[in-house]
């Protein structure tokens, strides 16, 4: 499967710290067998994260996972920007993440992850925080390669 990763912060973005979340999804999807081909790190801007989850999807990444902006901070805008390019949101990734997340943190709740299909990819947004990013694809990781055909239109036994 061919994956492509975003992280979405501004101090990321603009080099003032190390993006953490990018790399420990990029070392997660490799454990599974999955072919990172892109990546790109993009500040919290609704223009910027379309572009990239757009550009991704064309460049044949069936998985698209984003890190970072599903807070509810005012520069939080990773949840808006999939909506405003969607096909179709899935609503049982998000409410399963943030379901086995509380067992971890009580903060869990203010998370807006969630799964959608923009073009022929599926997009997942996962926290910023590198080790809830990780926890969350685990979270969801078995609904993952059936989706990936469906978002490509892959015939499907089931």
């Amino acid at each position: 499967m061919q994956v492509g990763i975003i992280t979405v912060s501004d101090r990321a973005s603009q080099g003032v710290y190390d993006d953490l979340g990018g790399p420990a999804l990029r070392k997660a999807a490799e454990g599974y067998g999955w072919n990172v081909t892109a990546e790109a790190i993009v500040p919290d801007d609704l223009t910027r994260i379309q572009d990239s989850i757009r550009s991704f999807s064309a460049q044949g990444c069936g998985l698209i996972l984003t890190t970072g902006g599903t807070g509810i901070a005012d520069r939080d805008v990773t949840p808006e920007a999939i909506r405003g390019i969607m096909r179709i949101e899935i609503p049982g990734f998000g409410e399963l993440m943030r379901m086995k997340s509380l067992d971890l943190t009580p903060n869990a709740i203010l998370s807006r992850c969630l799964a959608a299909i923009v073009d022929l990819s599926l997009v997942i947004a996962f926290p910023g925080k590198p080790q809830g990013a990780v926890d969350c694809l685990g979270f969801v990781l078995g609904a993952i390669p059936h989706s990936v055909k469906l978002a490509q239109r892959v015939p499907t036994s089931c």
